[in-house]
């Protein structure tokens, strides 16, 4: 399983820490934000583009409060992106929703909390099934990708 870092200055710092938690536990980490966006809005542009190439591919992003990334994120077709506060909605959010963009408020979240909402997320798989018809509506929103970044 691959992650996607991006981060704006203001979610540098548990970037750092997710990042590190993930390497040590065997993830495969792409960091896009060696050095941070100057805006979430860029972060989560660069983060998106990336995420989409691959199929296996999930993408943090971390900011202040982890609303406007999320916020960005949705408005992208294709984009199924979850901003969460606790572990089971991490996980039931890429089993029930296919989400393949989180979202954490690094001004909210603590370090130990930020890295069980990952790894929540990262031991979550697809149900598929009943669910996909949601994933599918979701997929159908909005404008696509290409056009907004």
């Amino acid at each position: 399983m691959k992650f996607i870092l991006g981060c704006d200055c203001e979610g540098e710092h548990l970037k750092e820490i997710i990042k590190e938690d993930l390497v040590r536990h065997g993830y495969d980490v792409t960091d896009l934000a060696e050095t941070p966006a100057a805006d979430f809005i860029e972060a989560v542009k660069e983060t998106v583009r990336n995420v989409y190439r691959e199929d296996d591919c999930f993408g943090i992003i971390i900011d202040g409060y982890g609303a406007g990334s999320f916020m960005t994120a949705c408005r992208m077709k294709g984009v199924v992106a979850a901003e969460v506060s606790d572990e089971r909605t991490a996980y039931m959010t890429r089993s029930h929703n296919n989400a393949r963009i989180l979202t954490i408020g690094a001004k909210i979240t603590g370090e130990e909390l930020a890295k069980n909402i990952v790894h929540g997320f990262a031991e979550g798989s697809y149900a598929g099934a009943r669910h996909q018809i949601r994933v599918d509506m979701l997929n159908a929103m909005g404008k696509p990708l290409e056009d907004r970044v």
